[in-house]
């Protein structure tokens, strides 16, 4: 499985890295893995995001231009930083095209080429290090991209459905398991909705804003299979991050903020969802604002459950209304 500390590398055919590419990685403590074939990649980059992906055109640059525009084009992948080595000035174009993050153009023997090859790769994974739009531990996109891709929904007024997922009981199980298996969890969590929307909801965006809270957009009509696949998923996983005795009894004892001894349950998952099938949105703002309503509406409820907004614009629903009987809930 890569790394973020590998850099695949891909030729279009099976050919081998050069000497530079070879020595950029080493010199950085980076493992260089060639990958033969499209597919190889994808199935790559799809488990693991790497730390790079540098794709030489000295092979089929049909099929390296071609992989490009798919990785870019995919939510779930275009967070890959790419870069493709050319050998013909007139490749530059069509590589910027293709969505390259950077282009080299190799010219054999130049040192002063060899030196702005090193520069440009240095650079690449420097952007990528310190792109604050994608989360550090899970790999999904940030607050930004998030917007972004709420904010292009918004003004194709294609029906669509946000929705945010927050874990039940996520700080007490940090407390008692400490902050490296609680990583762990937001991880698996990560895995299960990137994998579920991937799979069931083609054009779906999955988001990570931040500690234990997620966001994931689907098209509405697949809102629901989608919701429903999650939280049978994540109640079948989540009972195995804890030992056998909690796993047993489904739940531990913890202490509250002022020392009282209760019972904490299992995790738990929370989604509310808001959609724009009974009313129109302006900005990304007011769909986030609604969906944290209704995610604060679903911790109320026991068990994991998504809960998704009815509520209508008018006198009978204000902006700030609280969820009640108009809203739906599945568990």
């Amino acid at each position: 499985m890569a790394s973020d500390l590998t850099v695949l590398y891909f030729d279009g055919g099976e050919g081998e890295p050069s000497e530079l590419l070879r020595r950029f990685a080493e010199d950085r403590g980076l493992s260089l893995l060639p990958v033969a074939s499209a597919p190889g990649v994808l199935h790559r980059v799809n488990r693991a995001i790497p730390a790079s992906l540098v794709m030489d055109v000295s092979g089929d640059a049909g099929r390296v231009f071609g992989l490009c525009e798919q990785i870019k084009s995919d939510a779930f992948s275009a967070i890959l930083p790419v870069a493709v080595i050319v050998r013909d000035a007139r490749l530059v174009a069509e590589a910027l095209e293709a969505g390259a993050d950077e282009v080299i153009l190799e010219v054999p023997g130049d040192p002063g080429a060899e030196r702005e090859a090193e520069l440009r790769l240095d650079l690449l994974l420097r952007r990528a290090t310190r792109d604050v739009s994608v989360h550090p531990t899970t790999r999904l996109p940030g607050t930004p991209q998030i917007e972004r891709d709420l904010g292009g929904r918004i003004a194709t007024g294609d029906p669509f459905a946000f929705c945010y997922a927050d874990l039940d009981y996520f700080k007490e199980f940090n407390d008692r398991y400490g902050y490296n298996r609680g990583d762990r969890v937001i991880y698996l969590v990560s895995l299960i909705l990137r994998d579920l929307v991937r799979g069931l909801a083609p054009g779906g965006f999955v988001g990570h804003i931040g500690g234990d809270d997620f966001i994931f957009t689907v098209p509405l009509d697949r809102m629901e299979v989608v919701c429903d696949e999650i939280l049978t998923l994540f109640d079948e996983l989540m009972p195995y991050q804890y030992s056998p005795a909690d796993r047993e009894t489904g739940y531990f004892l913890g202490r509250d903020r002022r020392g009282t001894l209760h019972r904490v349950p299992l995790m738990t998952l929370s989604i509310g969802v808001v959609t724009n099938l009974a009313r129109s949105f302006q900005h990304p703002a007011q769909v986030s604002s609604r969906a944290g309503e209704m995610k604060a509406y679903a911790k109320t409820l026991p068990g994991s459950v998504y809960v998704v907004d009815r509520r209508h614009r008018g006198p009978r629903s204000s902006p700030d209304a609280t969820p009640s009987a108009q809203d739906q809930l599945t568990t």
